[in-house]
């Protein structure tokens, strides 16, 4: 008898823990995020782009026409700086990341940031991060040092970073010397650490796209079929410089190389969706698509120009409209209702409003920059909970939005180089010493300089960075790379 009743307690404690696990995976909803490289405003079907620029992208519209369209999503001037404000949901110089990435310096992705990996894992997610990185190549940068269980196809540093070797060939470096220096593709888990698994080099750029959504579908399919809640942030990498494709879209758009990449890239999208519905999570599952910053259409060599940041000026790397305001969708059926929103919503956001989905904590430690948006994505609410946004190139405040209204503290003009480069590639003009204000609504392009009739709004950009700056007497930046040498 005494057999039998612990044979039936533990039965009884099996089916507990066994539905105890169901009702997690069925509470939590799981969370794939799709962040794109460069890829401008002007850029996408469903905003003001896709088949009229040539490149349909009726897999990445698709996400639009099922869920919530972002028409004001606004992110930082560069791939680093964005990368870290997503992570974070901190602005990008609380660590030390304001300005593009260089390896070996400090300014690298901090053991004591807690990013959203760690945040999904502290309430019984899984985790994985597939494709570009950007955030630090040393261990402690690691996303698998970063909350995330596995990294695949790991383009850990720039997208361009394949012009290392044919710059190094003509200088005549030694073989060994560019094997070093050049970049890699890693892989790894949080348990074996990262190793580096191939070279990162053109021949491979142009199939990197397929092969993270490859990925991408592998995980999915591995955490559908275990019913467990997981969380994926996938770093894609069209339509960074340089624009190649794999042969089946080269030349396919009719409209060269960068329309080519963006062909490549919704194909790569929509692997990753049917992935999601072929495996019967698609009621469950969050789908995000975003850019990390505006696209180029004035930088580089001229055969990868081609991009488009819709009707506003400016492009990656400076403080303007251009490079900040980019595409942004988020869908998940019968929870976000299906439609247009034109409330500002900030990279940033994302963490504290999934945080908020999931039941997670958010650090009380820090600042936290990101706003709760959970009731604008859920219906309950028609205007967003941000009324306010400070770009930021480095350490410097370049731009305040405050509600339809830009402010530049010094007037801003587009120079040679990238602006939020640090060193002599940061290239930068000012125009004067005066600010310059815009309605973005009636004046998407920044051409009249309303500052004289608008003084009125002069008080409210102050209070907005009076509040950042009170925030850093105690806890000050830890200083981003040098703008200059």
């Amino acid at each position: 008898m005494r057999i039998t009743s612990i044979v039936k307690s533990c039965v009884a404690v099996l089916v507990t823990i066994v539905t105890t696990s169901s009702a997690l995976a069925a509470d939590k909803p799981n969370v794939v995020l799709m962040m794109s490289d460069n890829v401008g405003y002007g850029d996408i079907g469903a905003f003001q782009g896709g088949a009229i620029r040539g490149a349909p992208t009726p897999k990445i519209d698709s996400i639009a026409a099922e869920g919530m369209t972002l028409t004001q999503f606004l992110v930082e001037p560069g791939c680093t700086p964005s990368r870290a404000g997503l992570l974070t949901g901190r602005y990008s110089p609380r660590a030390g990341l304001g300005t593009i990435i260089i390896g070996g310096t400090p300014n690298t992705l901090q053991a004591k940031e807690i990013t959203l990996g760690e945040l999904f894992k502290s309430v019984g997610y899984a985790t994985g991060y597939v494709g570009k990185w950007h955030l630090g190549s040393e261990e402690q940068s690691w996303p698998v040092r970063q909350g995330f269980d596995e990294y695949r196809v790991g383009v850990i540093e720039t997208s361009d970073s394949t012009l290392y070797r044919p710059q190094m060939e003509r200088l005549n470096f030694p073989e060994a010397a560019i094997e070093k220096k050049a970049p890699g593709i890693w892989d790894g888990t949080t348990k074996d650490g990262l190793k580096r698994v191939r070279e990162y080099d053109v021949e491979y750029k142009h199939i990197v796209e397929d092969e993270i959504a490859t990925a991408s579908v592998k995980i999915i399919n591995k955490h559908a079929a275990a019913k467990e809640p997981f969380f994926l942030l996938v770093g894609l990498t069209q339509t960074h410089y340089p624009n190649v494709t794999s042969p089946e879209f080269s030349g396919k758009s009719e409209n060269g190389p960068y329309a080519d990449a963006l062909l490549q890239h919704d194909h790569a999208v929509g692997e990753i969706l049917d992935a999601i519905q072929k495996s019967g999570i698609e009621d469950n599952t969050i789908v995000i698509y975003i850019s990390d910053n505006g696209s180029t259409p004035l930088g580089g060599p001229a055969e990868f120009r081609g991009g488009s940041n819709g009707m506003y000026t400016g492009e990656l790397g400076d403080g303007r409209e251009g490079s900040i305001r980019t595409p942004g969708m988020i869908k998940w059926p019968g929870k976000i209702p299906v439609g247009k929103n034109n409330g500002m919503f900030a990279i940033h956001d994302f963490f504290p409003t999934f945080a908020n989905i999931i039941g997670a904590k958010v650090p009380q430690d820090r600042p936290i920059d990101g706003i709760d948006q959970t009731d604008l994505l859920l219906g309950k609410q028609d205007n967003s909970n941000r009324e306010a946004f400070l770009t930021f190139i480095g350490d410097e405040i370049v731009a305040v939005r405050w509600r339809q209204f830009r402010l530049y503290p010094n007037q801003f003009v587009g120079g040679p180089g990238n602006p939020s480069m640090p060193g002599t590639g940061g290239g930068r003009i000012e125009g004067n010493s005066l600010p310059a204000t815009f309605n973005i609504e009636q004046d998407p392009r920044e051409e009249n300089n309303m500052l004289a009739l608008g003084g009125w709004i002069f008080p409210h950009y102050m209070k907005v960075i009076a509040e950042y700056k009170k925030t850093l007497e105690k806890y000050p930046n830890p200083g981003s790379a040098s703008l200059y040498p």
